[in-house]
């Protein structure tokens, strides 16, 4: 069932979306060469404690971080650990917050010193198809408007939309119904309603959109070992289209 939540329950998955965006502006400005994922992901624990949230991450499921930390090839549910950034490498930083009982969710990349312009281009095409995604998330609008607006858009630049992960609806839980795909035909799936929370997040490749899941059961990464990069907002359906509610006016 696709909850439709009230304004009182809106606000407390903005006030988890403020966190988790103030963890993610905090991370990123300490991505820099020599600097481990394991420190990254004490830092993020710490802030999200701070904030009077949990990680929404950490025990789900068994999974180790606070953070998802995935670097260069790996698309997502990297596992923090020793693991030194290098100058020329991309890391997607996912973070989720639970406070109050309600989750936020979004997910954002990083270049790591000096990165080439290949790489810096397909950050910014993703970063760009999310906000076409999002601007798709309106009343009235079917599901599969959101993932057709995304695929269309990255495909013009040769890039794959890795088909087996997908968005997801966010709230209580931290996935709950609808499933998003990045791609697909319009028009299809259930309307947009007021009231629905979305997290958006597509996740794009140079290369192959097939992936593979490594040995940890957790890292998943692109079968050609290409980069790939991963933007995420939580987004509400209000009246007069999407509101995202992981980012800060």
């Amino acid at each position: 069932m696709v909850h439709i939540r009230t304004s009182e329950e809106i606000e407390k998955i903005r006030e988890s979306g403020r966190i988790v965006y103030e963890t993610i502006m905090l991370v990123g400005r300490e991505i820099r060469p020599g600097i481990t994922t394991r420190r990254l992901d004490r830092l993020a624990d710490e802030f999200i404690r701070s904030q009077g949230g949990r990680s929404a991450f950490k025990g789900y499921r068994g999974f180790p971080g606070s953070i998802c930390t995935s670097i260069n090839e790996q698309v997502v549910h990297g596992i923090p650990s020793d693991r030194v950034l290098e100058s020329g490498e991309i890391i997607s930083i996912d973070v989720g917050v639970r406070k109050n009982g309600y989750i936020g969710d979004a997910a954002r990349t990083f270049a790591v010193g000096t990165v080439a312009d290949d790489r810096l281009r397909l950050m910014r095409v993703t970063e760009e198809s999310l906000n076409k995604g999002i601007a798709q998330a309106r009343p009235g609008n079917h599901l599969s408007d959101i993932g057709h607006a995304i695929q269309v858009y990255v495909e013009r630049f040769g890039y794959g939309v890795v088909r087996e992960l997908v968005g997801h609806g966010v709230g209580r839980e931290l996935h709950e119904p609808p499933e998003i795909p990045n791609y697909g035909e319009p028009g299809r799936g259930p309307v947009l309603k007021v009231g629905m929370c979305l997290a958006i997040e597509p996740m794009i490749t140079m290369g192959t959109y097939e992936v593979r899941l490594l040995r940890d059961g957790w890292t998943v990464v692109t079968e050609d070992r290409l980069p790939s990069a991963h933007y995420e907002h939580t987004i509400a359906i209000g009246p007069d289209g999407p509101q995202i509610l992981t980012q800060v006016a």
